[in-house]
């Protein structure tokens, strides 16, 4: 687990739906760190998110 001293100020980040100011590297969404602080939030803004696209994309392709 992190300690203090792992803090940066360069990698804290605003969640552009519902102003949360997080850790991009420890956000769960791995398509949009640097936007949203999970994916709930992805979802409320966008009305999807970019996991599910790809991974309906991915099977898709495999067919």
């Amino acid at each position: 687990m992190g300690t203090i001293s792992d803090f940066d100020a360069r990698n804290i980040v605003t969640c552009a739906h519902c102003g949360l100011r997080y850790d991009w590297r420890r956000s769960p969404s791995s398509s949009l760190k640097m936007t949203y602080c999970g994916s709930l939030c992805e979802k409320a803004d966008l009305g999807f998110t970019i996991e599910t696209i790809l991974r309906v994309e991915s099977k898709t392709a495999a067919a």
